[in-house]
């Protein structure tokens, strides 16, 4: 059963009987104190549809430097579902109230709100996710700063309310790599884009050359850097840069200046086939391993549901609404 719904502008004493002991309990409990961890450092990703290129320079090659360079004791979270689900909708569910109040000076005329639930509901459900796991440091690009700047400000409001319970998690601002649609260079690359618009991670190598080959460009003679001019032909030199961790794009379309348009495709074509090069295969190969998928799942689960358990534990305990779920797992 989802917990009580809660205003934090309200009294401490919300959900206790008798305030003075709720204080003394608040006061002389250590179990509402946050649990010394390692650093945690918290992504995610959808789930859904096979990973593309964009996925791929966005998020999972930072995800695998994180990796290579963090210290041994840290952990690395990668939310790919919803694995502690109780107690993920009972953090937001008691943090919603919270940001409704930023909402309600919004009405019509006549007095009547007309705001959709998801104009205050998915921030603080995005704020649940990462609040839930004790996150401490969240690699984000600039677009979603303002984003973690609501975790951190519901986690600091509810210190403030009822004692330091959450984590408040920093930034740390990972570098933009962008990767626009193929047939639609000035949006960005989707899962739920057309059939030509994305490469996907299990790609064979005929099929990238093709796709590269049919992006959208321009009649412009050359090749030149210029985003806002020649969108498509700026996002094939970013994307061939990114594959090869450069930044100076204006460098890279200066060395490809004799090139015509084909020629300038297939470079890039190259680029990304040596990039990718072994993913395809060990998709293929850990996609076909049910048993190790289920057993690397169990296992997550098992360590995502003691963490979230523990956290609406004392999130709960604190507001004086009993004894949160009982952590589970190892």
């Amino acid at each position: 059963m989802l917990p009580l719904r809660i205003h934090f502008n309200a009294s401490r004493h919300v959900g206790c009987k008798n305030p003075t002991s709720c204080d003394q309990t608040r006061s002389t409990s250590t179990s509402t104190t946050p649990p010394t961890h390692p650093e945690v450092i918290f992504s995610g990703i959808q789930p859904t549809g096979v990973p593309h290129l964009g996925n791929y320079l966005g998020a999972l090659k930072q995800w695998v430097d994180l990796q290579n360079s963090a210290p041994p004791s840290t952990e690395l979270l990668y939310f790919e579902g919803c694995s502690a689900f109780t107690a993920y909708v009972g953090l937001e569910y008691i943090s919603t109230d919270q940001f409704t109040s930023k909402t309600d000076t919004v009405e019509d005329p006549d007095g009547s709100s007309k705001l959709k639930l998801g104009l205050f509901s998915y921030p603080v459900l995005q704020a649940a996710d990462i609040l839930l796991y004790g996150t401490t440091l969240v690699p984000v690009g600039e677009d979603q700063v303002q984003h973690l700047e609501l975790a951190r400000s519901l986690a600091g409001k509810f210190n403030r309310t009822f004692g330091k319970i959450l984590v408040v998690p920093k930034v740390k601002l990972a570098p933009a790599k962008r990767v626009m649609s193929l047939t639609n260079p000035t949006s960005k690359m989707s899962k739920s884009g057309t059939v030509n618009s994305q490469i996907n991670l299990d790609h064979s190598e005929s099929e990238i050359r093709l796709r590269i080959r049919g992006a959208l460009t321009d009649s412009i003679p050359g090749i030149s850097y210029d985003r806002e001019a020649r969108p498509g032909v700026s996002n094939l030199i970013e994307m061939m840069g990114n594959m090869m961790n450069r930044d100076d794009f204006e460098v890279i379309a200066q060395e490809c200046e004799g090139l015509n348009m084909k020629e300038f495709k297939d470079r890039v074509a190259d680029s990304v086939v040596e990039g990718l090069k072994g993913i395809k295969g060990e998709y293929e190969r850990i996609k076909g391993d049910a048993s190790y998928l289920e057993e690397v799942s169990r296992i997550g689960a098992e360590k995502a549901n003691k963490r979230a358990n523990e956290t609406l534990g004392r999130v709960m305990e604190a507001m004086g609404m009993g004894v949160g779920p009982k952590p589970s797992g190892p």
